[in-house]
């Protein structure tokens, strides 16, 4: 199997009362809040899926999960991942399932209870739309052989399938990790018994997902974490080649495979793949001398000069090096017949080393886009020669197919789809990108032209959802028959399966999660005899999720008056909302990139290159701190760089009005008097039945008319002009990594800028705070005062609400950012939203809404219901037309 570790899912354990004595704690303590916070740093360090345990004796376990279910549900940052439902106990399962919004994973059941049980659980899941966990465990007790592993397993396939309806993809099976090196004989088979049972039911079980619990594997060595974290890594490394796909995991206990000492790797591989009969006495020989140890990094240095000039281009490809790389290139062409025989040969053996570094995990997006720079120069160098030799010039000679990339019309963001033609550009494949806000005509008119073998479709606003379904319409009228990648944040298979797939019959339509997928999915949509199976897969797929969204679990959801009724009303006679300085809006033109800096969260750099992590942590990261400190060294060298130059100029605006709310709408009044409408919010609330808590809008946070005096605030910042010309300039360089590097500082200073002007209205502009004093820390943990929403994100999903804002603030002219037909603003390095300055103020997600809020919010906004649905339609919680 290929990029396997690119599709791997962590499942993050820390959220789990039996696993972890601090989480536990908090939650025999009722330190929800706390806890919260462990979830929400699981999710921030790169867990995918976060695995939830209520299990205690002294706890309620079902008032447990259902309390702390309920606060994650409403943390947009948590509440974007996937929750593994974990207990042993059915009535605190089915609980867990009654709060999760989105699709559940259940830790899990089994058939040690017999089929009847098994069934009866399996349809109760399958009803709420949930995955399973099905532990390899029966009547007769838990699996330890492959074949008894495999059994089971198909056993259970079998009547899921076939008696429960159960869709394959949402089967996870635990075929159990046990320990190895006991001492016990019988024991030196289990990790060898796991990785074989994974290989069959991968490949006899199609859909079947394979996960366990890593930490069991290496138990007869706890204490020693050095051998533990080698354990770790080296039975990952199999197991994934053999399938499989996700795995409780601690981060912090695995090594980089290729860093392991490899006499400690050999005897390791030895006891997991139970290679010698003295495999477990020949670890212990050396274990001793690894405790407490943590390891020595490699020094730097420069022997690889020294080696042939084909080793060199390769090495200097692996690791990004372009100081060397002309004179090597020239040095290898004078060698060569021909110059193109330099790209064919050593530059593209180098390549190929990365493509297969990248895909068994062992480097990371900033590494490959570090050496698609040093190929790019390289055949920039060679380009003139082969041009005399009046050669067509191309990346290995011939393309492995060629791809037409775009940002859809109304959209500017593009640094991942930058990302993903980068990564294509590494494997072999032509890439034809045509920037951002392209028209459906343009795209697919070049796509005729260029004789395109596959068209991708980039966005990151929700309108962007529609105008992808509109090319995939116009490419069933136009009879076009080329596969379709959808992909950006606000996409998904869900929409893609709903609103784009259907339109679009001629060719497969995939929905591609990121950069690390990109490759394998283009070259086996380009494959004669892999096409035709991941077409039939795709559309199975889709079906099913098609399916699942018609019918399937109860659908927890107020009528938008019940909803109303349960608004959260603060005690109004305890908040006299102080007045601002200043009404109207005002020019902020006195703010330098130095004073900026200190605000800036560098987490979501990371984020941005695909490397999943906390800051400063990240950089200790056992498995990515060398490729993060390698970029974060690039990314502060160019940022001193940009700051000295002053390659970007900011600008900003802010306003303060008098408001008050009235229902959900805020109405901005033009004075003080409060006699004269100047405009109105509109604002969405949650219709998500609770148990307990309010169901939120943003108007809640602003006195009732009748109430008294109140204000809300608007703001508009942009740290983007000057960012295209640069990142142009480097791109015209050949040099995509520093390209990149300059739009993802570039957003680092928007959003620090926006942390920045909000300070500064707390404690002066508005001055609702002005003796507030928090760390760098704290600030990034949002603990001051009041809150600054952006219209389009989790608390008002709708962004034509920027038109009302950008009118307010004059922000085109004041600022410099315009709003494009769907509301994206350029550049966009660009931050907007509101200020709400009441001290209970929070963030929240709206989630799925109901008709009857939409029929209302169409009314409040002077629009149609299908316009509405338009700009409602990521959060709609029906089917438009379904009626």
């Amino acid at each position: 199997m290929t990029n396997q570790t690119a599709t791997f899912v962590n499942i993050g354990e820390r959220t789990n009362v039996t696993g972890s004595a601090v989480f536990r704690k908090m939650i025999t303590e009722g330190r929800y809040a706390d806890a919260v916070e462990v979830a929400r740093q699981q999710v921030e360090n790169g867990a995918q899926i976060i695995d939830v345990n209520m299990d205690e004796g002294m706890l309620d376990g079902v008032a447990a999960m259902t309390t702390f279910l309920n606060l994650i549900a409403a943390e947009p940052d948590i509440a974007r991942v996937p929750v593994m439902i974990d207990s042993s106990k059915w009535e605190v399962i089915e609980a867990g399932l009654k709060c999760v919004q989105g699709k559940a994973v259940v830790n899990s059941i089994s058939l040690k209870e017999g089929e009847e049980p098994f069934l009866k659980q399996a349809r109760i899941i399958r009803s709420y739309g949930a995955a399973t966990v099905v532990m390899a465990f029966d009547e007769k007790g838990q699996a330890e052989t492959a074949d008894e592993k495999f059994r089971i397993c198909k056993r259970a396939y079998d009547l899921l399938t076939q008696k429960a309806d159960f869709p394959p993809e949402d089967i996870i099976f635990d075929p159990n990790i046990f320990a190895v090196a006991t001492g016990i004989e019988e024991h030196n088979d289990y990790a060898r018994a796991f990785i074989d049972a994974v290989t069959r039911i991968r490949k006899e079980l199609p859909g079947a997902h394979v996960s366990g619990g890593l930490s069991n594997v290496s138990f007869s060595f706890r204490g020693n974490e050095p051998v533990r974290r080698a354990m770790h890594s080296v039975f990952l490394y199999h197991a994934i080649k053999a399938g499989m796909d996700m795995a409780i995991v601690n981060a912090g206990q695995l090594d980089i495979y290729d860093d392991i000492e490899p006499d400690l790797r050999e005897r390791v591989e030895d006891v997991i793949l139970n290679r010698r009969d003295d495999a477990t006495e020949r670890l212990l020989e050396i274990a001793e001398q690894y405790r407490g140890k943590k390891g020595e990094s490699q020094k730097k240095d420069l022997s690889w000069r020294e080696k042939p000039v084909n080793a060199r281009l390769s090495h200097a490809l692996v690791h990004g090096i372009t100081e060397f790389i002309e004179e090597d290139t020239e040095e290898a062409r004078a060698a060569a017949e021909r110059p193109l025989h330099v790209i064919e040969g050593p530059l593209m053996d180098g390549m190929n080393i990365v493509g297969d570094l990248f895909g068994d995990g062992k480097m990371f997006l900033p590494q490959v886009v570090k050496s698609a720079r040093v190929m790019k120069q390289a055949v920039a160098y060679l380009f003139p020669y082969m041009e005399e030799e009046k050669e067509r010039l191309g990346l290995v000679g011939k393309s492995n197919g060629k791809v037409v990339m775009a940002t859809v019309k109304g959209d500017v963001h593009d640094i991942g789809k930058n990302i993903v033609g980068v990564v294509l550009q590494c494997n072999g494949y032509e890439v034809v990108d045509l920037g951002v806000m392209v028209p459906a005509e343009k795209i697919l008119d070049t796509a005729v032209e260029e004789n395109a073998d596959i068209v991708g479709l980039s966005g990151l606003i929700t309108p962007s959802l529609d105008e992808m379904v509109f090319v995939a319409s116009e490419m069933q009228r136009r009879k076009m028959a080329l596969p379709l990648l959808i992909g950006g944040a606000t996409t998904s298979p869900a929409h893609t399966a709903v609103k784009i797939e259907p339109g679009y019959k001629n060719a497969p339509t995939l929905h591609v999660a990121d950069a690390s997928r990109a490759v394998g999915v283009v070259s086996s949509l380009l494959s004669e005899t892999e096409r035709p199976r991941v077409w039939e897969e795709t559309k199975a797929k889709f079906e099913r999720i098609r399916e699942s969204r018609s019918g399937g679990g109860p659908k927890e959801r107020l009528s938008i008056t019940d909803a109303r009724a349960n608004a959260y009303q603060p005690d109004w006679s305890r908040h006299n909302g102080a007045p601002p300085s200043f009404t109207g809006a005002r020019t902020i033109d006195d703010v330098s990139l130095e004073d900026v800096l200190p605000y800036i969260d560098w987490t979501p750099f990371f984020m941005s290159w695909d490397m999943k992590g906390r800051y400063p942590q990240i950089l200790d990261d056992p498995r990515r701190g060398e490729a993060a400190r390698s970029l974060w060294h690039d990314g502060q060298e160019m940022l001193e760089q940009l700051v000295a130059e002053k390659w970007l100029k900011l600008k900003a605006c802010v306003g303060f009005w008098p408001a008050n709310a009235d229902g959900d709408d805020v109405i901005v009044w033009s004075d003080d008097g409060r006699s004269k409408e100047l405009a109105r919010f509109q604002t969405i609330r949650q219709q998500i039945k609770k148990d307990e808590g309010a169901n939120y809008a943003l108007s809640d946070f602003v006195k009732p008319t009748g109430e008294g005096a109140d204000w809300v605030g608007g703001f508009c910042v942009t740290a983007g002009h000057g960012e295209l010309e640069k990142s142009d300039a480097f791109k015209n360089a050949n040099d995509d990594y520093s390209a990149i590097m300059v739009k993802a500082l570039a957003d680092r200073f928007a959003e620090g800028f926006a942390e920045y002007l909000h300070a500064r209205v707390r404690r002066e502009l508005w001055g609702y705070a002005p003796d507030e004093k928090f760390s760098h820390e704290e600030l990034i943990e949002e603990k001051y005062a009041g809150i600054r929403p952006a219209p389009g994100y989790p608390a008002q999903p709708d962004h034509t609400e920027k038109e009302t804002l950008f009118r307010l603030l004059d922000a085109s002219a004041r600022a410099g950012v315009e709003l494009t037909t769907s509301f994206a603003m350029t550049p966009p390095a660009s931050v907007s939203g509101l200020y709400f300055a009441h001290p209970e103020s929070k963030y929240f997600a709206v989630g799925r809404i109901e008709k009857d809020q939409v029929e209302d919010y169409a009314r409040r906004k002077g629009w149609d219901l299908r316009t509405a649905e338009r700009w409602l339609g990521p959060v709609l919680n029906y089917t438009p037309g379904a009626d």
